[in-house]
């Protein structure tokens, strides 16, 4: 890839739909002083020459926007419909204001329905001056989609029953809030030269893959690089759990950025 097709990736927030540090918690990375041991909420900014899109708004939405300087967004996407992923979608306000127009959003169906209800006045016949604008754009299992110059391909995984939308882009492959993928999408992902998938903590948990989960599907897909996300205070400090990855293996953090 040229530079001049070079797709730039910025995580915005890496952990779980509590944070870390988590409310009240003592725990010690939750106390940690290690910045990688600080992480808002899961999303994803990418970037290409012309085109910036976020994968999910989530309640640090405006402070994610803010610490990296976003000054022009051309689309948000959303992965499903849970709170942790779309609670900051009122503030794509300021770039209507800005920009002159409303947004554009590209969701399932069900996550379009979950969106018309939790922001309701949004999607109201009679609109209260100053509301957020937005054109709603249908996601299809299996069928890209482009957003200026960057090409998307939806991803199906499964959140233990709900189904979550993945995406496929470039030399990226972007997944949270995964405890299973089905075959069709493993045979989309190889190939991919860097896998973003989710490891909520080293334990057993019902709807998100752990961390020996997470690395098994890597050792499938083969990446040359996989980065693990959406991570959870209980998976330990991020200096001990980078030295128990294998090379090629690493722990997202907050802030962090990739060109490919």
């Amino acid at each position: 890839m040229s530079s001049a097709d070079a797709i730039r990736i910025t995580f915005l927030g890496t952990g779980t739909s509590q944070g870390v540090p988590v409310i009240a918690c003592p725990c010690e990375v939750c106390h940690s002083t290690d910045s990688r041991d600080k992480r808002l909420r899961s999303s994803l900014l990418i970037r290409s020459r012309t085109t910036t899109v976020v994968i999910d708004s989530g309640p640090d939405f405006r402070q994610q926007m803010l610490r990296e300087e976003v000054l022009h967004l051309d689309a948000i996407l959303f992965t499903h419909e849970h709170k942790d992923h779309i609670a900051g979608m009122d503030d794509i306000r300021a770039y209507n204001f800005i920009q002159k127009k409303p947004m554009d959003i590209w969701a399932e169906p069900r996550v379009q329905h979950a969106l018309r209800r939790e922001f309701a006045y949004v999607f109201a016949e009679y609109k209260y001056p100053g509301i957020p604008q937005v054109n709603l754009h249908t996601i299809v299992e299996g069928e890209p989609f482009r957003v200026g110059d960057i090409p998307f391909l939806p991803l199906r995984v499964m959140h233990y029953r709900l189904p979550i939308t993945g995406f496929r882009f470039g030399d990226f492959a972007y997944i949270t809030d995964a405890k299973t993928l089905p075959p069709a999408t493993m045979e989309r992902l190889r190939g991919t030269r860097i896998l973003i998938l989710n490891a909520l903590r080293k334990k057993h948990h019902l709807t998100h893959l752990t961390l020996e989960e997470a690395l098994e599907i890597i050792e499938k897909i083969r990446p040359e690089q996989a980065w693990l996300t959406h991570i959870s205070h209980l998976m330990g400090f991020h200096r001990d759990v980078e030295k128990e990855l294998p090379p090629h293996v690493h722990l997202a953090y907050d802030g962090l950025t990739l060109t490919r």
